[in-house]
């Protein structure tokens, strides 16, 4: 199956052409197009002609679009869910839980497309502010260029294009190259929906040539990017003074205080820890337990890693499947042996099976290892030993990231300095860091991002809050 581009409301046929191949089975899945300059210019073009349209559109119309696109994607939900499990090796009943989640995306843009609130100002509480009404308003901020990851192809895209289509904005959308089928089934719902021509512009290719012509060039207003925190870095550098929403890496972290029921807490854990393989950016990397648990904590989280079922992803009782390139493989078998060689012990795993890595436990790690303080993006988890819960809130913060945190403690005290002491976006009491919902604000701090993602947030990024005075005098 040969795909196209879809520019200007159209099936376009590139120029250039190349294969995509399933990270499990290694077969082809289809022919996609690999976008040049002048297809990439071409979209930018179109979405910049079609911002008068989407600028005027009543906010019932663009609220309407995004209900049947929920609507669509809702009747198609298995396949949807197919094609993910089929391009990503997500295993399929993780695939479905995603679609569930998207169209709950997109139902969220939908509500918020109707409610896009200013303010009014009261101008007199200053003096010579009298006989003077003040209100705010704001604007959609023109073409949004948008750059998503593979882990989550149809979720992550709904997240920048259902703000972006509620505000009144265009797209210039660039998917992983792992994944861009997903991202080619959302737009055909899209075009089925009544999106205009132009509003969106999906462009598959070589990530760092499309990806540096959509954040350089100066009709694309914004730019919304999902990845690595090197690629995060130099989108910053090259973007100028548009807007930038980064949503990057990170190692995140959770803390088991004394006292806990290990029991309740060791399969939320594991969920949290090898949840698609790992490739998830809140995935559980670190957890520091009080010692006077860790032994037991330690024995059990074991026992229910080995028991998850690597396979073929359309299996409904794969737990994990293949990551998503050979070289991510190579990559973390050989932080592995340079774990175990400063000192480290594996307790699991530790072993590749074709594209895949084995549910890896280590323990005895120091916060040097790279397996500890870069992003494994993999089935990996630490597992260290504190002394105390304020030790742990050390090691949690000693880390160039900070998405999101976790602590389970019946200390309300501990809880609620946890909220204050973690260096993170989000602080998640009684849970992992790997809770997310998609109508709440997300982001982290440090290396881990700047803005946040999370509907009613992300369209506050898009939109250009305008203030208007009138004279009454």
């Amino acid at each position: 199956m040969r795909r196209k581009l879809y520019l200007n409301g159209e099936w376009v046929s590139a120029k250039h052409y190349t294969e995509l191949r399933s990270p499990y089975t290694n077969g082809i899945l289809a022919e996609v197009p690999l976008a040049d300059k002048s297809e990439v210019d071409f979209a930018i073009q179109s979405a910049d002609q079609a911002r008068p349209i989407m600028a005027k559109m009543p906010a019932h119309q663009r609220a309407a679009i995004l209900d049947r696109l929920s609507a669509l994607l809702e009747q198609k939900a298995e396949e949807a869910a197919r094609l993910i499990a089929l391009e990503a090796a997500k295993p399929i009943s993780a695939a479905r839980g995603e679609i569930a989640r998207t169209i709950q995306t997109f139902k969220f843009a939908a509500e918020e497309a109707r409610r896009i609130y200013g303010e009014t100002i009261p101008l007199d509480a200053a003096p010579g502010g009298e006989g003077r009404l003040a209100y705010t308003v704001r604007e959609p901020l023109g073409v949004i260029g948008a750059i998503t990851p593979f882990n989550f192809p149809m979720n992550l895209v709904a997240h920048k294009l259902g703000p972006a289509i509620a505000a009144g904005n265009t797209i210039v959308l660039k998917p992983a190259s792992q994944t861009p089928l997903s991202a080619f089934f959302l737009a055909e719902l899209l075009d089925e929906a009544g999106l205009p021509a132009g509003a969106l512009n999906v462009v598959s290719g070589k990530g760092s040539e499309i990806g540096q012509m959509i954040v350089t060039d100066e009709r694309v207003k914004m730019v919304t990017f999902t990845g690595s925190p090197s690629v995060g870095k130099r989108i910053r550098e090259q973007a100028g003074l548009k807007s930038v929403t980064l949503e990057l890496g990170s190692n995140s972290a959770v803390i088991i205080d004394r006292a806990i029921d290990v029991d309740k807490v060791v399969d939320r854990c594991v969920v949290g820890a090898f949840s698609f393989q790992g490739q998830v950016c809140i995935a559980l990397q670190r957890i520091y337990v009080h010692e006077d648990l860790y032994d037991s904590f330690v024995e059990k989280f074991v026992e229910a890693a080995q028991r998850l079922k690597f396979g073929d992803p359309l299996d409904p009782e794969t737990a994990l499947s293949a990551l998503i390139t050979k070289a991510d493989v190579q990559r973390c078998m050989q932080w592995i042996e340079e774990a175990k060689a400063e000192g480290a012990q594996v307790a699991c795993g530790g072993t590749a099976k074709g594209q895949g890595l084995m549910p890896t436990v280590l323990l005895q790690t120091s916060p040097t290892m790279k397996v500890s303080c870069q992003e494994a993006f993999a089935p990996i988890v630490l597992i260290d030993k504190v002394q105390s819960v304020e030790e742990a809130f050390d090691r949690v913060n000693d880390s160039r990231y900070g998405l999101q945190a976790g602590i389970y403690t019946n200390d309300i005290h501990l809880a609620m300095e946890a909220a204050e002491q973690l260096q993170v976006g989000a602080v998640l009491i009684n849970d992992i860091p790997t809770f997310r919902v998609d109508q709440m604000p997300y982001g982290g701090v440090k290396e881990s991002g700047m803005g946040r993602e999370g509907i009613k947030y992300a369209l506050e990024e898009m939109t250009e809050l305008k203030l208007v005075i009138i004279n009454r005098n």
